[in-house]
């Protein structure tokens, strides 16, 4: 099947790696513009430019979709059945929706209608879900809203980050999507609507949600942690500084580097990073606090 491909980060690049695997013709692989990166901000591209290059296909990185006239003629002379789009970062225009045969496929890394929107995987961590999964998607002009295609369900351990989810529903993703194709050659795929009345949105993360409120529950505390996790990162604060918490635990009694929550459980900081400094162990932050 001829296919253009539209992806930004990580996440994507599973699903890129399985369209060439299955033997896909992608005619040209939409991706974000290079971005500065480090303290020197250099310009670096996004992996599935890396991906896409390291596959000998043509990259393309526009500003902007909408009101394009010179991305629109593009398309068309590419001409192709299906576009194919994972976590690419733009909204597509009508015009581009209704470009292809088979229309435009989204890969979204959540059990449509939940959390729709920027950040479902985070979310899901974040809220304490114990299930999650990846949904092919028919694209319209809403926000995840279109037909569902395809679903895959996996569980959430309690105690997986959001890196560490985000990692194993790429993996899935691509599964999906390669799953979706075939059917959809076949004619043998049923379009779902969604109910809306069971939506629910995934904002984009902030810093506003780091810090930690030992008020509340040592389990909504302990989902914080993991689900901002590895970005923005929970904090709480000692001596005035930030000290960034990375994992965690939920004990009934203290023990280790622990604090009190307001259901009477304890949040165990079992790694922790000062500001200015690496990473460690939270008994070792401890043990430093004592000798100071």
């Amino acid at each position: 099947m001829r296919i253009v491909f539209m992806g930004t980060p990580a996440f994507a690049v599973p699903c890129l790696e399985r369209l060439a695997a299955d033997g896909h013709d992608v005619a040209a692989v939409f991706t974000q513009p290079d971005k500065p990166q480090g303290r020197k901000m250099l310009l670096a591209p996004p992996p599935v430019k890396v991906c896409a290059l390291a596959h000998g296909l043509p990259v393309v990185q526009p500003q902007r979709l909408k009101d394009n006239a010179e991305v629109l003629e593009q398309l068309r002379a590419l001409a192709p059945d299906l576009i194919v789009v994972t976590a690419y970062g733009k909204i597509l225009p009508q015009t581009l929706l209704e470009l292809p045969a088979l229309g435009c496929v989204n890969i979204h890394a959540s059990l449509l209608p939940k959390y729709r929107g920027a950040a479902p995987i985070q979310w899901a961590v974040l809220n304490g879900e114990t299930e999650t999964g990846v949904t092919a998607m028919q694209m319209d002009a809403g926000l995840d809203t279109g037909d569902m295609l395809l679903r895959a369900k996996t569980p959430i351990p309690e105690d997986m980050t959001a890196g560490q989810l985000y990692e194993s529903l790429s993996v899935l993703g691509a599964d999906v999507l390669s799953q979706t194709i075939e059917l959809l050659g076949q004619g043998r795929l049923l379009p779902q609507r969604q109910d809306d009345s069971q939506s629910s949105y995934a904002p984009m993360l902030t810093r506003a949600l780091s810090p930690l409120d030992f008020r509340r529950p040592a389990r909504e505390l302990h989902n914080q942690v993991r689900g901002l996790h590895p970005w923005p990162g929970a904090t709480t604060e000692h001596g005035g500084k930030t000290l960034k918490v990375i994992r965690s635990k939920v004990l009934e009694e203290p023990r280790g580097f622990c604090v009190a929550c307001g259901d009477g459980l304890w949040l165990e900081l079992m790694e922790v990073q000062p500001e200015g400094r690496r990473s460690m162990a939270g008994e070792e932050f401890l043990r430093g606090i004592r000798r100071e």
